[in-house]
């Protein structure tokens, strides 16, 4: 599959109906999620492997990926309702990821989980919550030994100092978040946000 295929292949999958401010609830754009994808196959990190997708939302990375043929699919996410229109989606386009239930900041959710090849993701910029990206990053590394997430740009600083021995940049890709209007706080009808696909592997000590 070409990454403009992929890109429409994730095109016009059911969004959130009611959004939750305080949880950054938007819609990854089919484009961005495509370029973290398709930059993760062509890398031999999709493609036959064992992959988990944080916060998977509405379950565009979770899709993806099983679009992309890996061997299995793990979205987790916090909210049930979500959760639900991410399933929706997958058996819209004939995948079947599997989705939990499950917080991040839950210090068994590794082990629920299990060891996983990747993690893809795409985590809030904590807008609302700061530092909201902090419970993405520690459970990804607990999770799989690569990591690809969508980061504000500008993050890359923190990343490197937060998971100083434990993970190292491997790897940054600019893009850019085009946002729609989704609360009642933003004031215009789009916002590009310049954004950085950001790819970490963990130290193996």
């Amino acid at each position: 599959m070409r990454l403009k295929q992929l890109e429409r292949e994730l095109s016009g999958l059911e969004g959130y109906k009611q959004p939750l401010a305080h949880r950054e609830q938007y819609v990854t754009p089919p484009d961005l999620a495509a370029r973290l994808l398709f930059h993760a196959y062509m890398r031999g990190d999709i493609g036959g492997r064992d992959v988990c997708d944080l916060g998977s939302g509405t379950g565009i990375l979770a899709i993806g990926a099983a679009l992309l043929g890996a061997s299995s699919v793990t979205g987790v996410e916090i909210d049930p309702a979500a959760i639900a229109i991410a399933e929706r989606n997958a058996q819209k386009k004939n995948v079947s990821p599997r989705f939990i239930q499950g917080d991040l900041d839950d210090p068994e959710l590794p082990a629920r989980v299990g060891e996983k090849d990747t993690v893809v993701m795409n985590p809030p910029f904590g807008a609302q919550n700061p530092h909201a990206d902090r419970s993405f990053v520690t459970a990804a590394i607990g999770i799989a030994p690569v990591i690809y997430g969508i980061f504000n740009r500008g993050t890359l600083p923190f990343l490197a100092e937060f998971t100083g021995g434990k993970a190292e940049i491997e790897g940054v890709i600019g893009g850019t978040l085009s946002l729609k209007k989704t609360f009642h706080f933003h004031r215009k009808e789009r916002k590009e946000i310049p954004v950085e696909i950001i790819i970490m592997r963990r130290v193996v000590l």
